[in-house]
């Protein structure tokens, strides 16, 4: 394992789990991982732990510096054994990785020690988050799954069990293979979608959760209500209402992060936007009302935001301003 990061590593592995790492420490960062196996388990624990910490972070009261001294020593023979890079003593803003020692000291000596020294091939959990770029990754049972930006998917480093179970945030596509004995289940927010060999993506984001199948069944369940959805299908589920809505995918825009295309048949402007925003991490605002439905048939290939927008304004007759880091069409 490379040590040249270590005095900053911890920090920046937390700006990229609060999404706020520059382009540059990303790569700093995707280059460090790509170093080394034990890099990438270094980071999949240190997220496990991020994501613990931040359960207990609010309702902590206990002295958080002493219980990272007694976390320390406690973990750091076997650290030093495994040659695992030691978490330093966060800064007091990281308040979040000091309450990691917390739950060592709460919920029993060397749990956070098991997590970072790991346990057998068949217990150890794996976490992937794909960071600024999109990542392909294989599965267990040699299903594909690819991670839009700013998401991760946990799964176990060997499917035990009756089902095969993953946890995702964020955005995916998934082909999974095909095992009737087993069937795969993906836990994402507080739906589970369920199937035994398909293709198809699943989108969460602030406003509505989303699955569209591209090929074979799909299962979506929510509390005690499911629907089950075939190619060309979709459910959503919106986060203001607790209803499962069926419906057909009228478009394919959901694949834009897969294949470096915005395929346009019919698809008013406000749905482009919403892409392009995702997109090109911009700040893209219709200014006139009227203009929201308007329908665009065109296909973008993945180039500059500019040379999109130039199209969108030639094809649509409209205005392209820019007010700051805004961009107005109207």
């Amino acid at each position: 394992m490379h040590k040249e990061l270590n005095y900053n590593i911890d920090d920046l592995l937390v700006k990229s789990l609060l999404d706020e790492a520059s382009v540059a420490e990303q790569i700093e960062i995707n280059q460090w991982l790509s170093d080394s196996d034990d890099n990438q388990r270094y980071f999949e624990h240190f997220e496990l732990i991020w994501n613990q910490s931040k359960q207990l972070a609010a309702q902590s009261q206990i002295d958080e510096n002493a219980a990272w001294e007694r976390f320390k020593k406690r973990t750091q023979k076997s650290s030093e054994e495994t040659q695992v890079i030691p978490l330093h003593k966060p800064k007091k803003s990281f308040a979040f990785l000091r309450v990691a020692a917390l739950i060592a000291a709460t919920l029993g000596a060397g749990w956070l020690a098991y997590l970072f020294l790991g346990q057998n091939a068949e217990s150890q959990l794996l976490t992937i988050h794909s960071g600024s770029q999109t990542v392909t990754d294989t599965l267990p049972d040699g299903s594909i799954v690819i991670l839009n930006k700013k998401s991760s998917i946990a799964y176990p480093a060997t499917f035990t069990g009756a089902k095969r179970e993953v946890t995702l945030t964020g955005e995916a596509f998934f082909k999974v293979t095909k095992d009737k004995t087993k069937p795969f289940v993906i836990t994402v927010n507080d739906m589970t979608v369920k199937v035994l060999g398909t293709s198809f993506n699943v989108k969460d984001n602030a406003n509505k959760t989303e699955v569209i199948v591209e090929t074979g069944l799909v299962e979506v369940a929510k509390n005690n209500e499911f629907v089950r959805l075939s190619p060309k299908q979709k459910a959503t589920v919106v986060k203001t209402k607790p209803a499962l809505v069926k419906d057909d995918a009228e478009d394919e825009l959901y694949k834009y992060y897969r294949t470096n295309k915005l395929v346009c048949n019919d698809t008013p402007l406000w749905k482009l936007v919403e892409i392009l925003n995702e997109t090109y991490d911009t700040d893209i605002v219709i200014g006139n009302e009227a203009l929201s439905n308007r329908p665009i048939n065109t296909t973008f290939e993945k180039k500059s935001l500019d040379s999109t927008l130039a199209i969108i304004s030639e094809t649509l007759t409209i205005k392209v301003e820019h007010s700051g880091q805004r961009i107005i069409l109207k």
